[in-house]
């Protein structure tokens, strides 16, 4: 069959980012408007999955529409099952980020022990495909905890949160352009759409007392839903992101690069951490998980309900030695009673 998976050009990440946008503010309008509970909404959108999974694994070529509907659903998914564990189950941030590590990581050594490639320009076969999305689907799932992560660590409010993803997005594709590894860095690039997106979707959805502006989950959700749709429908016309070969032929490499490469991402990685650690250390106040409860209101109770459980003699003598102390600093005289 021919590829089916779109070519990776700039229109490919900014549908991904949308997508990523959608995933966490869809996701959490579902889960706090709807009533129906985090765990049947993500039931709900298991069985959404596999009918979209099975009518993309259906189609011989790559169909826009299909592929991309796949993707916002994976993605709305994803980061449900990242807030069971998170918040119905209690398993930590760092926990679940480190394990959804070992998922992809289980993923990608079994998808190159088979197939000997983990390129998206080779996605012609079943079981490529069928790894492509496993990938995809732990990708978002670690995307959500990851940043999730980082904000508990940081405190930094949601627009600020922005930068990191973006600036290490950056220093990937200049790696890129100087001479990494072309497989790895499109799946770090990928992974780190996911945090990226998902704080743009708490920045433009949160209340501007939490550092967001105030748009509401539904309103950025649509927004950017009718901006991927508007998006796929010029891919569908131009066909720009189209692999038209099904064998595409191998790219030049330059292994002492690639080399040099890895040793950059390193210090990347280390840098990353560091700034975090000191992030963290810094004061700042944590982050409210979604699944606690706010606080109890202060219960506001008319005299009479106030007074209503007290004896009247007793609440008569106490309105007067009210009145009596009221006149007393209202004349000046806040002397001390004698004792006995």
């Amino acid at each position: 069959m021919l590829n089916k998976v779109p070519e990776v050009t700039i229109w490919f990440w900014i549908i991904k980012i949308l997508c990523t946008t959608v995933g966490e503010s869809f996701a959490d309008w579902i889960n706090m408007n709807l009533g129906v509970g985090l765990i049947n909404t993500s039931l709900i959108f298991t069985v959404v999955l596999a009918g979209v999974l099975g009518w993309q694994l259906s189609t011989k070529r790559y169909i826009p529409f299909v592929y991309w509907l796949t993707v916002v659903v994976v993605s709305v998914t994803g980061t449900l099952y990242t807030d069971i564990l998170t918040d119905s189950q209690g398993v930590p941030l760092a926990l679940s980020s480190s394990v959804f590590v070992g998922v992809l990581a289980v993923a990608f050594g079994i998808w190159y022990a088979r197939e000997r490639t983990l390129s998206v320009h080779s996605i012609i076969t079943r079981p490529r495909e069928l790894f492509y999305w496993l990938a995809v689907l732990v990708t978002f799932a670690l995307g959500t905890a990851t940043g999730d992560w980082t904000l508990e660590l940081t405190g930094w409010t949601p627009g600020v949160s922005v930068l990191l993803p973006l600036g290490l997005i950056v220093t990937i594709v200049l790696a890129w352009r100087l001479g990494a590894n072309a497989v790895l860095s499109f799946w770090l690039a990928y992974i780190l759409t996911r945090p990226l997106g998902a704080n743009l979707g708490d920045w433009l959805g949160s209340p501007s007392s939490d550092g967001g502006l105030g748009l509401g989950t539904a309103v950025t959700s649509v927004i950017f839903l009718v901006a991927i749709l508007a998006t796929v429908l010029y891919l569908t016309r131009s066909r720009s992101d189209v692999i038209e070969t099904s064998d595409p032929a191998p790219r030049a490499v330059n292994l002492g690069r690639e080399r040099i490469m890895l040793g950059y991402y390193a210090v990347v990685a280390v840098a990353t951490a560091a700034l975090l650690v000191w992030a963290h250390q810094q004061p700042h106040a944590a982050a409210a998980s979604e699944s606690e409860a706010p606080a109890p209101s202060t219960a506001h109770l008319t005299p009479k309900e106030a007074t209503g459980s007290f004896p009247p003699a007793e609440i008569a003598k106490f309105r007067s030695i009210a009145a009596d102390t009221l006149v007393k600093l209202n004349s000046g005289d806040q002397r001390p009673r004698p004792p006995g």
